[in-house]
């Protein structure tokens, strides 16, 4: 028993020697080395299971100029344009007794003037289509909203697809300029429809815009 009592503490004394040899010093140079190992380990190595993948949105240009758009001051003034051509259209109906749940589409013929559609008597339609056509008021805020809800869905859509998949849309990088100054709601349709003109019209319905605008009231798909 005496024997292997011995072997036990020569092999401790043994161990413990080694460990003193392999005790690292604290000099400058050592103590360098020792941070370049750690940085190295903690980089991690693709394939790696205990790397996630980070958040890089405040790295990505793209989505720091998308971050700074006013899409709420945008929504506003859209909306309001948007009920204000909605009310017009049901005191229309209420106007020749139309049902309130009947469908009417306001869009702009060739001309550039206000057209009116829907399953009513020709006669009727011809009357609300003219009272439109001079209702100052109306036409302004159609005119307005052909040219400014197109460009607000556009960016609205690439926006939502970019916060849900981390797709970077690169009409949108385009649409928006460094200087947050210039992107206003009008400097960004005035962009948007230089950028429909040059890409072509089938990018621009790829992301869910089309060139002609119409407004639809009841309209059920």
């Amino acid at each position: 028993m005496s024997l292997l009592t011995s072997l036990i503490r020569a092999s401790t004394q043994f161990q413990q020697a080694m460990e003193k040899r392999q005790t690292p010093a604290t000099g400058p140079e050592t103590l360098a080395t020792r941070a370049q190992n750690t940085t190295a380990e903690a980089e991690p190595t693709p394939g790696d299971d205990r790397f996630t993948a980070s958040d890089n949105s405040q790295a990505d240009p793209g989505r720091l100029k998308a971050r700074r758009l006013a899409m709420a001051d945008y929504k506003q003034t859209v909306g309001q344009d948007l009920a204000f051509v909605r009310e017009t259209l049901r005191h229309k109906l209420a106007e020749y007794n139309l049902h309130p749940a009947t469908a009417l589409n306001v869009s702009k013929d060739e001309n550039g003037s206000v057209a009116v559609e829907g399953k009513i008597a020709d006669k009727t339609r011809a009357l609300i289509e003219k009272d439109l056509k001079v209702n100052k008021n109306f036409k302004e805020a159609f005119s307005r909203l052909s040219v400014n809800e197109p460009t607000l869905d556009f960016m609205d859509n690439a926006l939502k697809l970019n916060q849900a998949y981390g797709v970077n849309n690169p009409l949108l990088d385009t649409l928006i300029s460094e200087n947050q100054q210039f992107n206003g709601l009008q400097d960004l349709v005035h962009r948007y429809d230089t950028m429909r003109r040059s890409v072509g019209a089938e990018q621009i319905e790829a992301a869910g815009n089309t060139r002609a605008y119409a407004f639809n009231l009841n309209a059920r798909a």
